[in-house]
C-alpha cells in the first residue's frame, strides 16, 4: 500500500436493498473487532493521507467521505482520534450523526441480509489538526462486493463558502451570537455547495477549502497560511505535498475573495492601499489558476463569487476572469450569485442557499456541455 493515496468515489452508488423497518441504520460502539472481522475495500473522497494497513488514513481537509459494498445484515468501521462530526448513512437513507465519537470500534447494524454501500462523511471542519478514520471491516458471513468506478470527477476550492461554516444554523436563533460551539455543531459540509454538485453529476469530488483564508490576505489581515499556501499539502502542516495519479477533475470550483476584501486594511499590513490590495489578489488568483492549469490540462475553472461587499468580490473575481482570458485561457467562466440570504451562522450562505448555488453552477454546466469534454 502506498503512503499516500487519495481514493474517491461517487456521491451516490447503485443501492442494494433498503433498510428494514428502519429509515436510519443503527450505529452503536463496541468493545472490539469480533473474531473473524476481515477488512473491507473501500473508496475515499478526498484528501487522505494513508495510515495502517486495513485502509485507514488520517485527513484535515473538509468535507472527505469514505465508503465500501457489502452483502450481509452489518458491517463494522474503526475510528481513531481526533475531534470530528461524522455522518454515517446506509444505501442513501437518513444519515446517523456521530458528533466528537470516541476512538474505537463501531457497529453498524438492523440491516436486512442481502447488499448495502455504506458511507461515513465527515461534516466538520478540523483546522486544529488532522481526525482518523481506521477502515471498514466485515463480521464473519459478511462478503465485500465491487465499488462502481465513476468518470466523473469535480474539484471545488474556497473559504467557508464552500466548506458550509454554520449552514444548518437558522440565524434568527442564534441572533449574533454563534459561539465557537455553535459554529462547530452547525458546519455540515456533507449538506454543502460540493456533495448537492457532484451528486447531480454522479461525480466523485474533493472539498479543498479552509475557512477565513483568502487569496493574498486572510479574514481581517489575520496571519496564517492563505489558500493558494496551504493548497499544495495533504495536511495542514506542509509535511508531505498531495500527489494522486488518478485525480483528473474535469471541473474545478473556486469561490475566493469574501476574506481579501470584507474588512478593511489595518497598519501594519503589507497593501498601503485597497488599489494596491486588489492587484496583488489579481496577480495571485491568476497565477493560482495557471499553476492548477498546469496540473489539470483538460479542466474547466468555475469562479464564483457572492456580491458581498458592496460588489468588490464580485467585480474583483470578473477582473479574474478577464485576465486569464486575455492571456489565453478559454475553459474559464465567471458566475455572480445573486440574492444569497446569508443566514447561517455569522452572515454565511444557509443549506438554502448553498442549494441555490449549486444550481447555478449545475445549470450553467448543463447549458455548455464542452465543461466535461476536456476540449
Amino acid at each position: 500500500m502506498k503512503s499516500l493515496f487519495v481514493l474517491t468515489m461517487a456521491v451516490a452508488l447503485a443501492a442494494g436493498p433498503v433498510l428494514a423497518g428502519e429509515a436510519v441504520p443503527k450505529v452503536e460502539p463496541v468493545a472490539d473487532l469480533p473474531s473473524g472481522a476481515a477488512p473491507l475495500a473501500s473508496r475515499i473522497g478526498g484528501r487522505v493521507l494513508a495510515d495502517g494497513s486495513d485502509g485507514g488514513f488520517r485527513r484535515q481537509w473538509p468535507g472527505t467521505y469514505v465508503e465500501t459494498r457489502f452483502r450481509g445484515a452489518s458491517a463494522l468501521f474503526r475510528i481513531g482520534p481526533g475531534d470530528v462530526s461524522l455522518r454515517v448513512s446506509v444505501d442513501g437513507g437518513a444519515p446517523v450523526a456521530l458528533v466528537k465519537p470516541a476512538p474505537g470500534v463501531y457497529r453498524v447494524a438492523g440491516l436486512r441480509a442481502g447488499a448495502h454501500t455504506l458511507r461515513v462523511d465527515t461534516a466538520s471542519e478540523t483546522q486544529a489538526g488532522p481526525s482518523t478514520f481506521g477502515g471498514f471491516y466485515a463480521p464473519a458471513g459478511v462478503t465485500a462486493l465491487p465499488l462502481p468506478a465513476r468518470t466523473r470527477q469535480i474539484e471545488f476550492i474556497g473559504d467557508s463558502h464552500t466548506v458550509g461554516y454554520g449552514n444548518t444554523a437558522d440565524q434568527t436563533a442564534f441572533q449574533a451570537t454563534c459561539t465557537v460551539a455553535e459554529v462547530w455543531n452547525t458546519t455540515d459540509t456533507s449538506q454543502g455547495i460540493a456533495p448537492r454538485l457532484a451528486g447531480r453529476y454522479g461525480a466523485d469530488y474533493q472539498v479543498n477549502a479552509i475557512s477565513g483564508r483568502g487569496i493574498v490576505r486572510n479574514y481581517n489581515g489575520f496571519a496564517a497560511d492563505t489558500l493558494p499556501e496551504a493548497y499544495p499539502y495533504t495536511l495542514f502542516d506542509h509535511a508531505i505535498r498531495y500527489e494522486d495519479a488518478a485525480w483528473h477533475p474535469q471541473v474545478i470550483v473556486i469561490a475566493l475573495g469574501t476574506n481579501d476584501f470584507t474588512t478593511p486594511l489595518h497598519a501594519g499590513e503589507k497593501w498601503a492601499t485597497r488599489d494596491a490590495l486588489h492587484a496583488d489578489y489579481e496577480a495571485t488568483y491568476v497565477r493560482f489558476v495557471q499553476g492548477l492549469r498546469a496540473r489539470n490540462p483538460q479542466a474547466y475553472f468555475l469562479l464564483w463569487a457572492t456580491d458581498m461587499a458592496d460588489g468588490e468580490i464580485r467585480d474583483e473575481v470578473a477582473k479574474v476572469a478577464e485576465k486569464l482570458q486575455a492571456a489565453g485561457e478559454r475553459r474559464v467562466a465567471f458566475l455572480p450569485m445573486h440574492n444569497i440570504a446569508f443566514t447561517g451562522c455569522h452572515a454565511h450562505p444557509s443549506l438554502a442557499d448553498d442549494a441555490k448555488i449549486a444550481q447555478a453552477l449545475g445549470d450553467y454546466m448543463d447549458a455548455h456541455p464542452d465543461v466535461w469534454s476536456g476540449k
